[in-house]
């Protein structure tokens, strides 16, 4: 049976977001699929350049706690609202 579970890949290492619901045996086998980055066109957004690098300075300060890893249960809101 295949069991699917997120990850990010840093520093040469992919760092679950989720565990596993089985019972996995320790050394069980893995495929790893990288998969791409959605990026997010600024400029259909109404957004240009100089906007966008006050933008990024202006939410510096965030980006530690924004990327830590409990922050992902925002990823998907509503789902997570509708098991509580």
């Amino acid at each position: 049976m295949l069991t699917t579970v997120e990850g990010i890949y840093r520093n040469g290492q992919v760092e679950l977001i989720e565990s596993p619901n089985n019972n996995l045996l320790e050394g069980t086998r893995v495929i790893v699929t990288f998969l791409e980055t959605k990026a997010v066109d600024l400029a259909s957004q109404g957004i240009d350049k100089k906007q966008a690098e006050i933008l990024r300075t202006s939410l510096a300060t965030f980006a530690e706690d924004w990327n830590s890893p409990e922050m992902s249960i925002y990823d998907d809101y509503d789902a997570a609202k509708a098991k509580l």
